[in-house]
């Protein structure tokens, strides 16, 4: 009984341990990733995002060791993220139902989170120094399995874009301009902030427009 008790009790504090790495990893990605957007790759400092997270330093490199290997894991939770949108899709999907909800996704992710996609932008204009290998592997593979299914769907009649990663271009592209070029999109509205009609907006216009295109009434 006392054995059961002693193993109970370090099972506990093991999860006990998980759950405060987690939260830790968590609030440091999120304290590098405001960093990285406000001072660029170049001017933040581990000192600065640890000051952001209200954690010590030395927590900082415990969790991610250097700058680098903490400027790339928040890159690529970012991407794992976007990517989610489209995780489930199958030959035997829904075509209308899945790029639905995906553009819709991809707009609640700029609207909510518009410096995941400045600071992805910035990456990538900058030639993706930190991600070259990750999108010429893992990035590329997922759109490739995507585009697959996609094209699948042409063949058999269900969809009309016979070119599935231009659509997958296009998507990206309508949806995170929203994030990307925040201050522009937001002056053109004559605000200074977005509100949330903004989103519902781009959704009515973006949604059936995309849909249309891809051969849906």
């Amino acid at each position: 009984m006392i054995q059961k008790v002693s193993k109970s009790a370090h099972q506990a504090a093991h999860r006990s341990q998980q759950d405060i790495r987690a939260r830790n990893q968590a609030l440091i990605l999120s304290a590098a990733e405001e960093e990285f957007v406000l001072q660029s790759y170049r001017g933040a400092t581990m000192q600065g995002i640890a000051n952001r997270a209200g954690l010590p330093k030395a927590n900082i490199h415990y969790y991610f060791k250097n700058k680098k290997n903490l400027y790339k894991a928040v890159l690529r939770s970012i991407i794992e993220e976007w990517n989610d949108g489209l995780v489930t899709m199958t030959v035997d999907s829904d075509p209308k139902t899945v790029i639905e909800k995906f553009v819709r996704t991809k707009l609640k992710q700029a609207f909510a989170h518009p410096n995941r996609h400045k600071l992805f932008a910035v990456e990538v204009i900058g030639g993706a120094p930190h991600l070259h290998d990750f999108m010429s592997s893992t990035m590329k593979d997922w759109a490739l399995d995507k585009t697959q299914v996609m094209k699948a769907w042409y063949e058999q009649g269900k969809i009309g874009i016979d070119d599935p990663l231009q659509l997958l271009i296009l998507i990206w592209a309508t949806t995170q301009r929203y994030a990307e070029f925040e201050t522009e999109v937001v002056g053109l509205l004559g605000k200074r902030t977005y509100d949330a009609e903004d989103e519902v907006r781009a959704a009515e216009f973006l949604v059936p427009f995309i849909l249309k295109g891809c051969g849906f009434e």
